[in-house]
């Protein structure tokens, strides 16, 4: 990370923390953040060991209301934002394999907190060099998503302590015709591979130059059956898209992932509200992870706003968080720090939402379909009705 980031704030949590106190603090959480949510408690030993590393960990715990005839559905999801380790001019074999050691360390921590389900940010093994629109050698990050090294080193992971791995890399599809996606390759607690996700939208926008790279998911919408329940993952831009994070949740997903990488002054006012509101929309779970940290490389590019040349895409702000199905969510992670979020929730609340809010009851798939079906035609034209 670069001097820079030691002049950013830890975020909402930080200042809040520090200006407030008892129920003066505890009213404004519960404002802002829906209910207060009993924190999980990680032995010392574990806690320390985080500190010690630079890796902020804490834990919450999102309940539901106790059924008669459905025993609760308890699952562990931890998120994990991260820095890259190496400077992006270092060997790319030797930038990968920093970030495995880290991250490795990482979800070992996540697993001794309990965690069952962990999600790891958009393109997890690289800096996100996509703004460069340099082909080398940014593109030879990308790997089989069945058999590349991240893929067999998180494998190993996920059997040793049976957990289940959200794993966003840079994807070659080698099976096929070499092409690269923006792909999250999903690994079951046994070690093996359920199956893979691609990102559905692709931006356009600012320094997020990624159509050079790769295109728009073909895969659809995906939604994969773990031991610990039912995941998708929406990548990045797709939280911007209310259908997208629909669709996850029509294919019967309890949790939908949202794996990103955004930066501050461009996104950080919509941050807090698209998963939220996604998760609230949706009756599910909604986890947003964002990378942390300024990655300076060595080319200077434009952001083609007319402004001058620069080495670095900006601040990746963190903040990661887990969002209810009731309109509750987690506190964010720092701004500014590494760190892991782990969070108890009881996927009962999904179906209990459902029935108190009736979202999916009320939703009217059939005339919106009807609808979309006439926009989408060329000749469409829309229906505004003018005083005569």
């Amino acid at each position: 990370m670069s001097a820079s980031v030691a002049e950013q704030s830890g975020g909402v949590e930080e200042i809040l923390n520090a200006n407030l106190k008892g129920k003066e603090l505890e009213e404004v959480y519960r404002i802002l953040y829906g209910r207060i949510l009993k924190p999980l408690e990680f032995c010392a030993d574990l806690s320390k060991f985080a500190a010690d590393n630079n890796v902020q960990l804490v834990g919450y715990m999102i309940e539901a209301a106790k059924e008669q005839l459905r025993a609760p559905r308890k699952v562990r999801i931890a998120a994990i934002q991260n820095a890259i380790v190496e400077p992006t001019t270092a060997p790319i074999a030797q930038q990968r394999e920093a970030i495995h050691r880290r991250v490795g360390q990482m979800i070992e921590i996540a697993a001794h907190g309990g965690a069952n389900i962990i999600g790891l940010q958009e393109a997890w093994t690289m800096p996100f060099a996509f703004c460069t629109r340099e082909r080398l050698p940014w593109t030879e990050f990308a790997e089989s998503a069945e058999h590349g090294p991240t893929t067999k080193f998180l494998s190993q992971l996920a059997r040793k302590y049976g957990i289940v791995i959200i794993s966003p890399i840079l994807e070659r599809d080698e099976s096929k015709d070499d092409v690269i996606w923006n792909t999250a390759v999903v690994i079951s607690h046994t070690g093996n591979v359920i199956g893979k996700s691609r990102k559905n939208h692709i931006p356009r926008v600012g320094d997020f130059n990624e159509s050079t790279y790769y295109m728009e998911s073909t895969l659809g919408h995906p939604v994969f059956e773990t031991v610990f329940g039912k995941v998708g993952v929406n990548i990045c831009y797709g939280r911007h898209h209310p259908q997208n994070w629909m669709m996850y949740a029509l294919n019967s997903a309890e949790i939908i992932f949202n794996p990103s990488a955004t930066v501050n002054g461009l996104s950080e006012a919509l941050w807090g509200i698209e998963a939220r509101n996604a998760a609230i929309a949706n009756h599910v779970f909604t986890v947003a992870i964002n990378r942390v940290g300024t990655e300076v490389f060595a080319n200077e590019f434009t952001s083609g706003n007319g402004l001058p040349a620069h080495k670095d895409f900006g601040h990746f702000y963190g903040s990661s968080y887990v969002a209810a199905p009731d309109g509750s969510r987690t506190p964010s992670l720092s701004r500014t720090q590494e760190g892991i979020l782990v969070a108890e929730v009881d996927l009962n609340l999904c179906r209990q939402t459902k029935d108190h809010w009736g979202f999916r009851m009320t939703q009217r798939l059939d005339m919106y379909a009807e609808k979309l079906a006439e926009v989408a035609d060329p000749e469409f034209r829309p229906n505004v009705i003018k005083e005569h």
